[in-house]
C-alpha cells in the first residue's frame, strides 16, 4: 500500500496480503536477527515469504530466534531447495521432516536442480510434504549447461502441480543466468510463452533477481506477477516498479 501522505491518482491496485498473485519472495542468504528485524521494519508488508537460500540455514547463527522474527510478523520461512537435496542425497528424508517440525516451518521446496532423480521420485517427495506443509516444486536445473525444452518445462510443472505443489518455481539461482534466463541474464521469452499456454500464470513464481528482468515480467503480465529471489535490499525498489513509480515502468499504467 502506499503511503497515504502521498496523493497521486492512476496508482495500480496491489493485490492484499494473503496474496496468490503479486508474490515477493525473499531470499535471506544470512541476514543476522538484527538485520532481519531492520529489513521488517521497512518491508514486512510487501514481503509475502522468505526463502533462506540454498544451505546458509545450516550454518546461520540464532536461526530459530531469526525464524520466529519472520514468523512473528506473519511471514512464512522455507530452506532453500539445495538443503533438501543435500538431505535426499543423504537419504535423510525423515531427517528433512524433522528439521521442518523442529523450526515450526509451514512451508517446503522440493528441487532437483544439483540432483538427478526422476520426475516420478521428485512428485513422491511432494505428495508425502503436502500431506503436512505447503510445498513450492522448483523446475530447472542450476547447471547453465543443461538446456530443458519447453515440453519438458510444462510437463514437469503439471505433474508437480498435481502432486499438491501450492506454486511452482522457475529456476533462475540468485544470479538470475540459469533456467528461464540465458548466462547473459537475457529472459529465454520463448520459453515463457509455451510454458504459459499451459500452465497459469498465478501458480508460477518466477525467478527474477535482477531488475531488468522483474520489468519484463511486468511489462508483459502486469503488475501483480509472482517474482522470487528478491534481495532483501530490493524489495523497496521492486515495489516502487510495480507501482509505476521507478523510470523504468512509470508509464506503465499511466
Amino acid at each position: 500500500m502506499i503511503n497515504p501522505n502521498f496523493n497521486l491518482t492512476n496508482i495500480p491496485e496491489r493485490t492484499q496480503k494473503p496474496r496468490q498473485s503479486g508474490l515477493t519472495m525473499v531470499m535471506d542468504k544470512g541476514l543476522s536477527t538484527r538485520e532481519a528485524e531492520d529489513f521488517l521494519e521497512v518491508s514486512a508488508d510487501k514481503t509475502d515469504i522468505i526463502k533462506l537460500g540454498f544451505g546458509t540455514s545450516a550454518v546461520t547463527p540464532k536461526l530459530a530466534e531469526k525464524i520466529q522474527i519472520y514468523h512473528d510478523a506473519g511471514i512464512p520461512v522455507y530452506f532453500g531447495g539445495t538443503l533438501f537435496e543435500a538431505y535426499i542425497i543423504r537419504g535423510q528424508f525423515d531427517d528433512f521432516r524433522r528439521l521442518l517440525d523442529r523450526y515450526n516451518i509451514t512451508h517446503a521446496e522440493v528441487s532437483d536442480g544439483s540432483i538427478e532423480i526422476s520426475e516420478e521420485e521428485k512428485c513422491g517427495y511432494i505428495r508425502s510434504l503436502a500431506k503436512d506443509f505447503t510445498v513450492l516444486s522448483e523446475v530447472g536445473s542450476k547447471d547453465a549447461e543443461k538446456i530443458i525444452p519447453p515440453y519438458k518445462w510444462i510437463a514437469m510443472m503439471k505433474s508437480e502441480i498435481e502432486a499438491g505443489a501450492w506454486k511452482v518455481i522457475a529456476e533462475a539461482r540468485e544470479s538470475g543466468t540459469v533456467g528461464i534466463f540465458r548466462n547473459s541474464g537475457e529472459v529465454r521469452s520463448g520459453l515463457i510463452e509455451e510454458i504459459l499456454q499451459h500452465i497459469p500464470l498465478d501458480t508460477i513464481l518466477w525467478e527474477a533477481p535482477q531488475k531488468a528482468q522483474q520489468v519484463w515480467f511486468m511489462s508483459l503480465y502486469g503488475h501483480n506477477v509472482n517474482l522470487g529471489n528478491i534481495a532483501p535490499d530490493e524489495v523497496i525498489p521492486l515495489e516502487t516498479l510495480r507501482l509505476g513509480l521507478r523510470g523504468d515502468t512509470f508509464n506503465q499504467w499511466l
